[in-house]
Order: C-alpha cells, then structure tokens, then sequence
C-alpha cells in the first residue's frame, strides 16, 4: 500500500426512469473535511449502465492516484470488480461463458482503465435503507434521469425490432 497516496471514500448510486428508460448517476466524493457531488445522465440506458457509470464518473475525477473506498448499492458492479468476474470477461474476449457476451463492455473497458490509476476496493451498502450517503446519491441520480436535455448514451445496444426500436433516432 503507496502510504503516499491520499484516501478517499466515493458513495455512488445509478438508476433508470423504467429499465431501460431514461438514466442517471449520482456521486458524493469525500477527503478530508472536503465532499463533491457529481451527476449525470443518459436519454435511454440501463439501470446497470448507469451504476458503472456512476463508479467511473467517481474515479475519474479524482486528479491523482488515491487510496479510494467506493461504495454501492448495486452487487452487479460491486461482484464483477471483486469477484474477478470483469478481468474473466475480459481474458475470454468480452465473453461470460462459451457462448455468451458480456455487456455493459465499453464501461467495463473504461472503469478496469481507471481503476488501474488508483487502489480501489468495492463495498457494498443496501440500497433504500437509510443510509444518509447512498440517499444523496439516488437523488443525485433521479435528479439527472429526470433532465429533459440528457444525450444519447452512444455506448447502449438499442433494441433492433420492436416499436421502440426507432423512437429516439
């Protein structure tokens, strides 16, 4: 462990107005006596889209590498990163088993990047449960999937039949 390096705990929350619908992330990032807040959305995407999001939106904006405990409600991201499910997808090709791909790829590419930059550990925490933190940052999020100037999350498969297939293009 780099004794160098500074310790910061990261809150993050990711969530959908409908599965998939429109999306948001909200952040709380502490060090020290100091706290940020960060969020952001997408027009449609998923309530896993917006979780990993939220984890990247987190590091990222961290300007050095740091000591960094980030805290989730959402056991998809928080298994895949301590689990060792996410660098397994990756050494089979973006591959969960023999037969099907992972998804959610272009965020799972651009979190192990950041995470390379820092030493992080994943924690959970229940979500809805009262936790002060992980209550801010679900407002955070429904606060930004309620935005109606939220862009196209370039990274989301859109469904290819259907009536919803063209709505927003």
């Amino acid at each position: 462990m780099d004794e160098s390096k500074k310790d910061v705990t990261i809150y993050t929350d990711g969530g959908c107005l409908g599965n998939p619908g429109p999306g948001g992330y909200g952040v709380m990032l502490r060090y020290g006596r100091h706290e940020k807040c960060l969020s952001g959305g997408f027009a449609r995407t998923t309530n896993n889209r917006m979780e990993i999001m939220a984890a990247i939106a987190g590091l990222e904006a961290l300007k050095d590498p740091c000591r960094v405990t980030l805290h989730s409600d959402s056991k998809y991201l928080v298994d895949a990163m301590t689990q060792g499910w996410v660098r397994r997808w990756r050494a089979n090709g973006w591959k969960r088993n023999k037969k099907d791909k992972a998804v959610n790829v272009d965020l799972w590419q651009r979190l192990l990047t950041v995470c390379a930059r820092h030493e992080v550990a994943f924690k959970w925490v229940k979500g809805h449960a009262g936790h002060p933190d992980n209550e801010a940052c679900d407002r955070l999020a429904n606060a930004a999937a309620a935005r109606d100037d939220l862009p196209i999350d370039e990274g989301y498969e859109q469904p290819s039949t259907g009536p919803d297939a063209t709505a927003l293009f």
